[in-house]
This record gives C-alpha cells, sequence and structure tokens, in this order.
C-alpha cells in the first residue's frame, strides 16, 4: 500500500492540523535483561536440561504499520499507526 510521505495531521503541542514528515518505525534492539529473555535462556539455553521444545505457535502473516510522524512546524514525533493488516506498506511522495 502507498501511503504519502508527508500528511496534514494533529499536533498535540501545537494544538491545531500541520505538516508532517511520515518515516516507518523500526524496533530497536531487544533487553538483555528483560524478563521474557532471561525465561528465554533459563529455559532452552543452559545447562543439560535436554532438547526443550518450543511451543508451536502460528504467527500472523502481516502486521499493522506503524510509522513517526515529525510535525514540520514544532519538531514534535507522533506515533501513528494503520489500523490496517498489510504484508507491505511503503512511503512515497505526494501526487
Amino acid at each position: 500500500m502507498h501511503i504519502p510521505k508527508e500528511q496534514s495531521l494533529y499536533c498535540p503541542k501545537c494544538n491545531t492540523h500541520t505538516e508532517h514528515k511520515l518515516k516507518q518505525f523500526k524496533s530497536g534492539q531487544a533487553r538483555a535483561l528483560s524478563i521474557g529473555t532471561r525465561s528465554n535462556i533459563r529455559k532452552h539455553k543452559k545447562g543439560y536440561g535436554g532438547k526443550a521444545k518450543f511451543t508451536a505457535t502460528v504467527k500472523k502473516q502481516n502486521k499493522k504499520p506503524t510509522f513517526i510522524a515529525e510535525c514540520a512546524v514544532c519538531n514534535r514525533k507522533v506515533y501513528r499507526v494503520i489500523p490496517k493488516r498489510m504484508k507491505k506498506a511503503e512511503l512515497t511522495a505526494a501526487a
């Protein structure tokens, strides 16, 4: 799906609609000391516990795309999630 790079969106700081630049959100590296990472290491990667089985979970094939919208006036950044699942979201120049 093609999404315009610049959109007129509501800015909570300016309290009005202003031009926003959009860029695709990418998650950072997972924290090494988070509880999920520690439990995964404890269950699967330490000692002689034999072969631990992962539970078979069927993942959804696509995600809801998340963008970061930056206000052109005050440079405030706001997350924008498009509430539709899509395999590919592409930022394009406005026609």
